[in-house]
């Protein structure tokens, strides 16, 4: 028997509970509008994994739980509802009220914020599938505690990267830095990371192989400037070489640019009423200050659109 699903409206469906789509949350549940908060996976995104944020106005250093957590019960106390682990299914952002079904219900809505944000990228090895959660990881603030005092590389060279391995250094008692060319971290955490004598950086070098019996056990490196290839004992790998955006479900509805969806600094999309916000928008910068910008901008220029969808003269 086929469940019916319940239909509900709202006047502002966010997709995505990051910096973004939370800081959008709160100044739309400000105008009064019925708002919910879709997220898949856990609220905050990638930045509910930093343990270290020193570049955020109004905080000398905060972590990114902490953080997410202010954010969100600042836009729930203002209205809005967050919904995390109903997986958004499908979209039809270009019908009128706009679709946005999940697992569990079927959402009308006059406007949509897509702040879906990103996923890290996989390691590019056949292998991956074998030692995922058995030695390679993607999550050093989910994982890390599993490896006191153990050996553990990650891979990566950016700020991210380094992040990880300064929050991994509490744990590891050696612990290797991996990265295919040079650090492209800021100054400051490539100090802090050169200075720490548990960690070792071996630069211009590629992980070409995993080995272990059940678990992971050794990389096989390669230097590419030699060429001499080594086999790297280590109990853990964690990866972080990048991101990759959260669109696949808009692709239909909205021409991707290099997987990004296109809309300019007012956050607006092809699509009158749907708007995209933070690291899901094509832009030069990505950082927590501009996605919370984005999510203002975008929550507020989606009160106007529902202003004028009421008033039945919409400009767009």
């Amino acid at each position: 028997m086929l469940m019916v699903k319940e239909r509900i409206h709202k006047d502002v469906v966010i997709i995505g509970s990051g910096m973004a789509g939370l800081t959008a949350a709160l100044y739309a549940g400000r105008m009064n509008l019925s708002v919910l908060v879709l997220e898949n996976a856990i609220v905050g995104g990638q930045i509910a994994n930093a343990t270290g944020i020193e570049n955020y106005p109004g905080f000398m250093k905060v972590t990114g739980r902490d953080l997410i957590e202010t954010v969100q019960s600042q836009a729930e106390h203002a209205g809005a509802v967050v919904d995390e682990f109903d997986i958004v299914e499908k979209v039809s952002l270009k019908a009128t009220p706009k679709i946005v079904e999940t697992a569990e219900y079927i959402y009308e809505t006059d406007a949509v914020i897509i702040a879906s944000g990103m996923n890290r990228r996989k390691l590019p090895l056949p292998e991956e599938m074998i030692y995922a959660n058995k030695g390679v990881h993607y999550c050093e603030l989910c994982d890390g505690h599993l490896y006191q005092d153990k050996v553990i590389a990650v891979m990566g060279g950016g700020n991210a990267a380094i992040d990880a391995v300064n929050f991994l250094t509490k744990y590891a008692k050696k612990l290797y830095v991996i990265h295919r060319s040079q650090l492209r971290a800021d100054e400051v955490s490539i100090q802090r990371l050169q200075e720490n004598p548990k960690v070792e950086i071996r630069l211009e070098t590629e992980i070409k192989a995993l080995h272990g019996e059940g678990k992971l056990t050794s990389l096989v490196l390669l230097d590419k400037a030699s060429g001499v290839e080594e086999e790297l004992p280590v109990d853990g790998l964690f990866v972080n070489i990048g991101v990759v955006p959260n669109t696949e479900l808009f692709a239909q509805d909205l021409n991707l640019k290099d997987g990004r969806i296109p809309a300019g600094e007012d956050c607006r999309t092809a699509i009158p009423g749907v708007f995209a916000a933070g690291d899901v928008r094509e832009k030069e910068i990505r950082q927590l200050t501009t996605a919370a910008a984005d999510g203002t901008t975008a929550a507020l220029l989606a009160g106007k659109y529902i202003e004028q969808v009421r008033g039945g003269n919409v400009k767009w």
